[in-house]
């Protein structure tokens, strides 16, 4: 095997092309966590979870069927980790303070992916249950159907606004 030695043949350093040039950071986009796009968005989600759970809660017979619990557990669990994520984004708007991290990003679109679907099964639930009391039974008389309405409104709406949230630290976490 015949080489060639560098002190025989200099080699010279290869011209930098895209391929070494390093990568440029992606913007913040808002909605992304620590913006105020993604505070408004975390305080949407706990506003809307928090409606739907007091609104729940004031009926008296909301125990009367498991879905309608099982959005109050979900709307519960959303308004928790709503609030928690808000404060965080808050944090670092406040001390200008970047959320780009990977793993806290993964940990936001785990818990954000989490929750979005416990809450939006328990709305098409809570839905169903609404329909079948309201339309099939007729018996919004004697229940709180316009209250159970409300209550699964809000918690698609708190859902609508979860999405994007995770939607796009999904696609920050993706694009890395």
């Amino acid at each position: 095997m015949h080489v060639s030695r560098p002190s025989v043949h200099p080699v010279e350093a290869p011209p930098q092309t895209a391929q070494n040039v390093p990568r440029a950071r992606m913007k913040d986009i808002q909605g992304m966590p620590g913006t105020c796009g993604g505070f408004a968005l975390r305080l949407f989600q706990f506003i809307f979870a928090v409606i739907s759970l007091l609104v729940m809660a004031s009926t008296s017979d909301f125990a009367s069927a498991s879905a309608f619990c099982y959005l109050v557990v979900a709307v519960s669990l959303q308004s928790l980790w709503s609030f928690s994520l808000a404060v965080v984004d808050l944090y670092a708007i406040l001390v200008r303070r970047s959320l780009r991290n990977c793993r806290v990003v993964s940990f936001f679109t785990i818990g954000d992916g989490i929750t979005s679907t416990l809450t939006f099964a328990a709305a098409c639930a809570s839905a169903g249950i609404t329909v079948l009391i309201g339309n099939d039974l007729n018996k919004c008389a004697i229940n709180h159907c316009t209250r159970f309405e409300t209550a699964t409104a809000m918690a698609f709406m708190s859902w609508f606004s979860v999405s994007p949230s995770f939607l796009l630290n999904f696609w920050s976490l993706a694009s890395r």
